[in-house]
């Protein structure tokens, strides 16, 4: 597969795009984790599913529009994320309700639309498990100024993110803006789902973002090792599924998923196997 990396620019692009989301997936993923939102990631796949659809539809209404799903499914999920934040201020006994009624929603479009560009092509096939032929030059581009503004919001809001993501309430009294900073993360979230569902998928991108978690929080002894070690462990997934997806010819989302699943197994063998020994005295 390296030669074949060498020689042909689409596989480049995807192993490059995959390693990308490699970092960006995760390192999302452990706010969403500690913060008990994991569904979210759930709610915003299925709204970029609508707008990939809708994206899809254009394209059968208006054949020389040339302008990428990838695009359509960003804006839907940015929105989608919008909306949630706005149910939390309606239901504020009930901020997570927000999640359940978007996830419906991005549903329901996704069935319409899907239905209305003709049902299930190759196209939306790739987009829902990921492609190892899928991702062009110019998604390349895109995702890396994407990944590039999630990186420096995270670096710069880390702070602001880590005392809310444990202590709400002390973030509040110690000045910083919960409302704004909660925003500022699920729009993030809704733009590392956009960029990754050309390798692992809509419906498979929610995995990527927790089970890297899953797996590193049955090793890490703090939250700066939570990031790194899910960051690794998302890389081995990602590495991994990308080339047995290739010699497979199989959708890349898939073998990550089961890639991550298999790391998150040794981590917790490992997990009981430390503790086992621990109490052994050895």
């Amino acid at each position: 597969m390296l030669t074949d990396i060498i020689e042909f620019d689409f596989l480049r692009y995807t192993f490059l795009t995959g390693l990308l989301i490699g970092i960006v997936a995760p390192l999302l993923g452990a706010f969403l984790v500690v913060r008990r939102l994991s569904l979210l990631a759930d709610a915003l796949s299925h709204v970029t599913l609508a707008g990939i659809a809708f994206g899809l539809f254009m394209e059968k209404q208006f054949v020389t529009l040339t302008l990428s799903p990838i695009y359509s499914g960003m804006g839907f999920s940015v929105i989608g994320a919008v909306l949630i934040e706005k149910l939390r201020s309606v239901y504020t006994a009930y901020q997570e309700l927000g999640i359940p009624i978007i996830l419906s929603g991005g549903v329901g479009l996704s069935v319409v639309f899907i239905s209305l560009a003709n049902g299930f092509n190759t196209d939306l096939f790739n987009y829902l498990f990921g492609s190892v032929s899928a991702v062009s030059k110019n998604d390349f581009l895109m995702i890396l100024g994407i990944s590039i503004f999630i990186l420096m919001m995270i670096t710069l809001f880390y702070k602001e993110l880590l005392t809310l993501s444990f202590d709400e309430e002390h973030a509040v009294v110690s000045g910083i803006h919960a409302s704004r900073i909660h925003f500022l993360f699920i729009v993030l979230t809704a733009l590392v789902i956009a960029v990754s569902i050309r390798i692992v998928g809509v419906l498979l991108v929610s995995a990527l973002m927790t089970l890297p978690v899953a797996a590193a929080m049955r090793i890490a002894s703090s939250f700066k090792q939570l990031i790194v070690i899910s960051i690794i462990f998302a890389e081995i997934a990602v590495i991994g599924g990308l080339i047995s997806g290739y010699y497979l010819s199989i959708p890349p989302g898939g073998t990550i998923v089961i890639m991550s699943i298999i790391i998150l197994l040794i981590s917790m063998s490992l997990n009981r196997l430390t503790i086992k020994l621990k109490k052994e005295g050895i």
